[in-house]
């Protein structure tokens, strides 16, 4: 994930991250951003990167205009493929003062016209301490101190992390939990094809959370509780996985590829995230395992998961339920719709009452453990 030798600009970052990680609280403090700003201009090769004359100077400023509008210019014009700044996020814990540099990867021109948004599908070539930690996988724009998305601000993933998870976890499930011939496109393609499949991914997702009756941002306030940001996860990822299948206009080979690396994602490797406690993913794939059992689409048998060939079919009413209920937003209050949302989710998913939390399928919770992912 990054180069054999660290460029000078990022060991001086490493160095400086030391003495500021324990100080988040202070992230917001005038004083503590003039004295970073000055440490940053100062260090010998990193003081010269255009990336961080843009990041001290937003720093400086930051009282008069708390939104980093240096840095986020810097990154969103794409001028040196380079991204410093100071981060904030919660569910990145690693992420605090931190760099990296990337390489963009090519996409299908339909594709991307077709489904455009503001997605980055990159490559990390070199980046600071805080970047190699698995668990970030993506970088969104409210991440920075500033805590600001924009329309026109971009979101990275980074696909280099998405192939090291596949081959870590989801290719061991498949060969492990899948009947036979499941998944005939995906299974023993080497990691270039791996990485073509999640930039289709990506695209396809952050395109989708922005369609709909109840797109992200504007009704995120909404669909923050976990079931529900689960719900929204798979109503994205299932648009993504029929637009693979009935787009005609998108190459037959790569379409099927990306439906069956989405499937895979989405019904096997988030249903072992958060074991014992599941997060908001491992909520969405049990909802999709368990409608499409009682649906028609997939079967669990001795063991194995099948997948039946009207499963295209039942992703398209699971689709259809969820776009049914959210169309009530236009003629009911949004309090309602959400707890509409709620129910279907529940009706599908283990929730404890008593532990007022979610209970994981057993048969992942089994596979988890056999198989050590």
């Amino acid at each position: 994930m990054s180069n054999n030798t660290t460029p000078e600009f990022i060991a001086e970052v490493d160095a400086l991250r030391e003495e500021v990680k324990g100080s988040r609280e202070a992230f917001r403090d005038q004083e503590f951003l003039d004295k970073l700003a000055q440490r940053i201009s100062d260090s010998p090769h990193l003081g010269q990167q255009p990336a961080a004359k843009a990041l001290a100077e937003d720093l400086r400023n930051f009282s008069d205009a708390p939104r980093l509008e240096n840095v986020k210019a810097h990154i969103g014009e794409e001028r040196d493929h380079h991204i410093f700044s100071l981060f904030d996020a919660s569910y990145f814990p690693s992420l605090s003062l931190e760099y990296l540099t990337y390489e963009t990867l090519p996409t299908n021109p339909h594709l991307a016209t077709r489904y455009a948004s503001n997605t980055m599908p990159v490559n990390i070539t070199a980046s600071s301490k805080g970047f190699t930690s698995r668990v970030v996988v993506a970088l969104f724009p409210e991440n920075h101190i500033d805590g600001v998305q924009h329309g026109d601000d971009l979101i990275f993933y980074f696909i280099n992390k998405f192939v090291e998870r596949h081959n870590r976890i989801t290719r061991k499930m498949i060969d492990a939990v899948m009947a036979e011939g499941s998944f005939p496109h995906l299974q023993g393609v080497d990691d270039v094809t791996v990485e073509q499949a999640s930039s289709w991914w990506v695209r396809l997702h952050e395109y989708h959370h922005r369609q709909g009756d109840m797109p992200i941002p504007d009704y995120l306030p909404y669909k923050k509780r976990k079931p529900l940001a689960g719900l929204e996860e798979l109503r994205v990822d299932v648009s993504a996985m029929l637009v693979c299948l009935n787009d005609d206009d998108l190459p037959e080979r790569e379409s099927r590829l990306a439906y069956e690396y989405i499937l895979s994602e989405r019904l096997l490797r988030y249903a072992v995230e958060g074991i014992p406690r599941p997060n908001y993913d491992a909520v969405a794939s049990q909802l999709l395992f368990n409608y499409l059992s009682q649906n028609g689409g997939i079967e669990l048998r001795d063991g194995l998961i099948h997948l039946h060939p009207e499963l295209p079919e039942v992703l398209t009413r699971f689709l259809g339920e969820i776009q049914r209920i959210e169309s009530g937003i236009h003629g009911k209050p949004v309090e309602e719709v959400q707890k509409n949302l709620l129910e279907f989710t529940n009706q599908y998913t283990d929730y404890d009452p008593e532990a007022k939390d979610y209970r994981h399928i057993p048969f992942f919770a089994e596979i988890k453990e056999r198989l050590g992912v």
